[in-house]
């Protein structure tokens, strides 16, 4: 069941869909924190995750790069402690390793939106290697919904859904692909929460 006929007038997951989900992010506490969100989603439903949401924001420091990124054994502690959360020790670390490592690229890149837009069109499986290389705690399906859910990669919404229309007016960045060049092929579509039930 698609994810664009479940979420519609539910309490948490609506919301969502309509207002956030596959519209583009330029802000990179915002880009920062969904990525936080979708690594702490691994092995949990999306709905826990959205429950949890203002706990997190209040945790990480309204996922400030420079705060989260200064982060030592006391304020790991305190996370590890705290209830609001997931409290899962590789997911902890690998948000303040990512923090540092975003600090690093905006140093050389600008900002994290940028450090993406250089990257951007990439085929997904090329995304991954990409995060892989980059951060913690990216795997295919971690990287891929973080891509979709901020307009990276396609699939967040089904032509059918009223809310693609509105994602479409605000020019997500895959929707400004250019077209391949000869002989490089096309581009690989991500599978999203869209061909998934609702995590």
């Amino acid at each position: 069941m698609s994810y664009c006929r479940i979420a519609p007038g539910h309490p948490v997951h609506g919301p969502y869909h309509d207002r956030e989900y596959g519209f583009p992010l330029r802000d990179d506490a915002a880009l920062f924190g969904r990525l936080v969100f979708e690594i702490n989603q691994a092995g949990l439903s999306w709905l826990t995750i959205l429950r949890k949401r203002s706990a997190f924001v209040a945790a990480y420091d309204s996922f400030d790069l420079d705060r989260v990124a200064a982060y030592g054994a006391r304020e790991r502690a305190r996370l590890l402690r705290d209830p609001g959360i997931i409290r899962n020790r590789l997911k902890i670390d690998a948000a303040i390793h990512n923090a540092r490592r975003l600090v690093e690229l905006r140093a050389r890149h600008g900002s994290f939106r940028r450090w993406l837009d250089g990257h951007h069109p990439l085929p997904r499986a090329e995304w991954v290697r990409l995060f892989k290389r980059t951060f913690r705690f990216t795997g295919g399906e971690i990287t891929g919904e973080f891509l979709i859910s901020t307009g990276y990669l396609p699939g967040a919404h089904e032509h059918a859904c009223p809310v693609f229309a509105r994602v479409a007016r605000r020019r997500p960045p895959w929707m400004c692909v250019p077209p391949p060049r000869p002989g490089k092929g096309r581009r690989t579509v991500a599978l999203s929460r869209v061909e998934r039930p609702p995590r």
